[in-house]
């Protein structure tokens, strides 16, 4: 077989061939030019869709920035511990709500595997400092926070914790000292902070001082009204400082809702305030469970913390303005869901050290502004992106 026609068939028909070929030649060229016409016009209808596309999205992007954010710290958290919900209650997960995943990287400035005080300095300062340090940069000097930066602008400040207000987590969020164990230290920033509600334990850091001092009288005399009994039934014009342990809050079975309880207090207090707020919840023993390798006890502050989530969401769901962002400073424990007995249909949750990881941790977000949460990137970053879209209110 002959891909050209030999010479003599093709010489033969000749006058043939130039007139077929001239025909063809006349057809493809007119086909081309109805085909470049309409590309040209496809092109312009795809450049003014393109065009339209990117006005809405800009304009859609603009109008979606929430007016207020509530961050929730699962301390030690990493994606097994997010995965108890699953399988040990009986109603679904409340991270299965989320729409927005993303993953963050928690090295510290100083090591791989990062601690509390330097993956909560990510969050609340934007930057990698070393272990132990709480909002100040490697180099030991002060950096401003975001819930200082933000009470600037005029919002509402507040934190809920379950371990010791003056615990690494919540510290990094108000105060600047070279340890996080200098918890009186820590302490004595409160009542000149700019926060105007927390909650949790540690009263011990407030009076009974090796110095002396007494941070409960300058915590009123700044405003505060102060409670160390129980969670006030209603907010009041002041700001609420309330220590209910002397150092970290009892475990859920003797604390009950107080986590919840104390998140939808801080949120009806904030809330006041046309301007919006920025809200840190912790749920802070989940971390301490890990370490002390209880996992019984793990799995009953994980379901804890996710019921907290729910209320949250509930709110946000409601008030459509708030933007509520899960995640960990870093995961405790390296926990599995591992397979118990070898027997694929039986979980055997295994805590296989006493001490952090150095996995990547989940981000969870809902609310306005959720989109910019998802992928994978640094810790620093969230704070990063929370400031963008206050500043851009």
């Amino acid at each position: 077989m002959y891909f050209w026609p030999s010479n003599q068939i093709f010489m033969y028909n000749y006058p043939k061939t130039i007139i077929s070929l001239f025909l063809i030649s006349f057809i493809l060229f007119s086909c081309n030019c109805n085909k470049e016409n309409n590309n040209n016009n496809n092109n312009n209808n795809n450049n003014n869709n393109n065009n339209n596309i990117a006005k809405a999205e800009l304009t859609t992007n603009q109008n979606n920035k929430p007016k207020n954010i509530i961050l929730l710290i699962g301390d030690g958290m990493g994606l097994s511990q997010v995965s108890i919900a699953q399988y040990y209650q009986d109603t679904p997960s409340n991270f299965d709500r989320f729409p927005t995943i993303g993953l963050i990287k928690n090295s510290s400035a100083t090591h791989v595997i990062t601690d509390s005080a330097a993956g909560a300095t990510a969050f609340s300062c934007g930057i990698k400092t070393g272990n132990k340090t709480v909002g100040v940069d490697k180099d030991l000097n002060s950096v401003e926070t975001i819930l200082e930066t933000v009470s600037k602008k005029g919002l509402s400040t507040g934190l809920v914790v379950t371990s010791p207000i003056t615990g690494a987590t919540p510290a990094s969020f108000f105060a600047h000292v070279k340890s996080r164990y200098e918890y009186e230290e820590i302490a004595s920033f409160l009542p000149k902070s700019d926060v105007d509600f927390f909650a949790g334990g540690g009263s011990q850091f407030f009076n009974n001082r090796k110095d002396g001092e007494n941070i409960f009288t300058e915590l009123e005399a700044h405003g505060f009204q102060v409670d160390t009994l129980s969670l006030p039934k209603d907010i009041s014009e002041k700001k609420h400082a309330i220590l209910l342990a002397k150092n970290e809050m009892p475990l859920i079975k003797e604390r009950g809702s107080y986590l919840s309880d104390a998140s939808k207090l801080a949120i009806k207090k904030l809330s006041t305030n046309e301007k919006g707020y920025f809200l840190m919840i912790e749920g802070s023993l989940i971390d301490w469970e890990c370490h002390d390798q209880e996992v019984d006890k793990l799995i009953d502050e994980q379901l804890d913390f996710d019921r907290t989530i729910g209320h949250v969401l509930d709110y946000a769901k409601q008030n459509g303005e708030t933007l509520v962002i899960v995640t960990a400073d870093h995961e405790t424990g390296a926990f599995a869901l591992a397979m118990g007995d070898n027997d694929y249909g039986k979980i055997e949750p295994t805590l296989y050290s006493n001490d952090h990881s150095a996995t990547m941790i989940p981000v969870f977000a809902y609310g306005p502004g959720a989109d910019l949460f998802s992928g994978v990137y640094e810790n620093t970053e969230i704070y990063h992106k929370m400031l963008s879209l206050f500043q851009n209110n």
